[in-house]
């Protein structure tokens, strides 16, 4: 893994994740074409460390009306909690729930299954996309029809959360995308779907972090390995710094999107790159 090979990753990382067109898929595609082993636990680190520059890209970006709207006061900021708490959890929930049908169910007969061992399936991710692409589609028609100015309440998080425990286990399937396309068919302000949106993302990101940090560590062990952990550091490091900057110049562009009617064209795009994956996979079996 060379740093050329780590800043081309974290570039689409950081331009793919915070828009909803599924960073994953684009990364593991870019992985495959680059002779990278996705679902290795190494990658899995790296593409967790490519979050996390996201996710400061994301406080960055939205911390200046997050600061006005939400952390004003205590009666300001303590409702607002309680929801990204309820729809959290609900994230946790489906998620583990998934996680746990799919390796008992789907992933017999392999020893020690991990939901990781699909990520660099490509059918999993086109299948993603498809599904993402035609929900932003619907949702954006859905909203032309509505006034678009309802007020988030715990009914609504705990869809845009469950839809976002969805997400967890399948690669393609963007989890910006899946969540405000399902605060649009709940009618919601758009703005405030965007800020809670990724809010959920700032909550969920740190205990996935601990979680593929946990799995690198155990599998290095197990290889005595232990040492070139902190190898890998630097580059990851390197890649996070890289996929932060590229993930604020993509918040720049959603927001305008969403503000000026545009968001049907990210299911479009995921439609066309969900064609793109199988054609992929079609060449190179």
């Amino acid at each position: 893994m060379t740093l050329f090979k780590v800043l081309v990753l974290a570039l689409i990382q950081g331009a793919c994740e915070l828009l909803p067109v599924s960073s994953s898929a684009h990364v593991i595609l870019a992985e495959k074409l680059m002779g990278i082993n996705p679902t290795a636990p190494e990658m899995t680190f790296l593409l967790v460390m490519l979050h996390t520059g996201t996710m400061f890209a994301v406080l960055i970006y939205f911390w200046k009306s997050w600061r006005q709207r939400y952390f004003s006061s205590a009666a300001a900021f303590w409702p607002f909690f309680r929801l990204v708490v309820a729809a959290t959890a609900l994230t946790g929930a489906v998620g583990l729930i998934l996680l746990a049908i799919i390796e008992r169910f789907f992933m017999r007969g392999i020893a020690h299954p991990q939901i990781e061992m699909l990520f660099g399936n490509s059918y999993v991710i086109a299948g993603g996309l498809a599904a993402v692409g035609i929900m932003i589609i619907m949702s954006a028609k859905r909203q032309t029809t509505l006034a678009g100015d309802g007020e988030l309440g715990l009914r609504d998080s705990l869809w845009i959360g469950a839809i976002q425990g969805v997400c967890l286990p399948f690669r393609g399937f963007s989890r910006s995308g899946a969540t405000i396309s399902t605060g649009l068919f709940r009618n919601l302000n758009k703005e405030r779907v965007e800020e809670f949106s990724f809010a959920l993302a700032v909550a969920l990101t740190p205990p996935v972090i601990a979680k593929e940090a946990y799995r690198l560590y155990k599998a290095q062990a197990v290889a005595g390995q232990a040492g070139h952990y902190f190898a890998l550091l630097w580059p990851s490091f390197f890649g996070m710094f890289a996929s932060f900057a590229a993930g604020l110049a993509a918040l720049r562009l959603l927001s305008r999107w969403l503000e000026h009617n545009r968001w049907h064209w990210f299911g479009y795009y995921c439609l066309f790159v969900s064609g793109v994956v199988l054609a992929a996979e079609w060449f190179w079996h």
